[in-house]
């Protein structure tokens, strides 16, 4: 039996830190390792007990969720640790800036239980996800922009192989490995070996650092169809 998904708790308010550790603590396939109250606590515990992933709101005080993202997905004795943002706040640049910060996933608080914990799972294995809100349009449109906050990832495109790049296409447009699998008519396990080897190429963390790779290196472009 493989063992459970370690989930450190990132938001200010205790009580709702208390409703998803009553939630998660319920599953058991998950389970919450730790609670932090700001983003400075969440990199801490994060290089303390080393959970599969942090459950982070944006707007905390000491650091924000942002700011802390980033700090995560910058220590390289944190490359296994995922972030879920998971915010009232679901505005625009939010969802590019939490992308582009090193983020795997972004939820809206409104969110169902069950929604929520599929989620944990899907981030926590590496898949990228975005709420209904943070459209594909709207991530097309704000990391097509300059911005002065670099990258977490560069990448060199020519690394690639002509299926590699056609793969990280298709991701970048949202889709998962069966979907790919049937887009290439090739096996769902062959779709994912592509979509390794591509994260492996690029230095990428996740499948949603693949998307931040793929709008702005221009592979990608708003309005062209992915």
């Amino acid at each position: 039996m493989s063992a459970a998904i370690r989930v450190l708790l990132a938001d200010d308010q205790a009580l709702l830190r208390g409703t998803f550790r009553l939630l998660i603590d319920s599953t058991p396939d998950l389970e919450v390792v730790g609670e932090a109250g700001n983003g400075r606590e969440a990199v801490k515990l994060s290089e303390e007990l080393r959970p599969d992933l942090v459950l982070m709101d944006i707007r905390m005080p000491v650091l924000d969720g942002l700011e802390a993202t980033r700090l995560i997905a910058a220590g390289p004795a944190l490359a296994g640790v995922k972030v879920l943002i998971l915010t009232t706040f679901e505005q625009d640049e939010y969802v590019a800036e939490a992308l582009r910060a090193g983020a795997g996933g972004f939820l809206g608080k409104g969110v169902d239980p069950e929604e929520l914990l599929r989620a944990i799972r899907t981030v926590a294995g590496g898949e990228s996800l975005l709420s209904p809100a943070a459209t594909r349009a709207l991530i097309a449109r704000f990391l097509a922009q300059p911005s002065d906050t670099p990258s977490s990832v560069s990448a060199p495109l020519d690394a690639l192989t002509a299926r590699e790049l056609e793969v990280v296409t298709l991701v970048a447009a949202g889709l998962s490995n069966e979907e790919i699998a049937g887009q290439l008519f090739v096996t769902p396990l062959t779709a994912k070996t592509h979509v390794n080897r591509a994260m492996t190429k690029l230095g990428a963390r996740d499948r949603a650092q693949v998307v931040v790779i793929a709008y702005e290196s221009g592979l990608v472009r708003p309005g062209s169809g992915h």
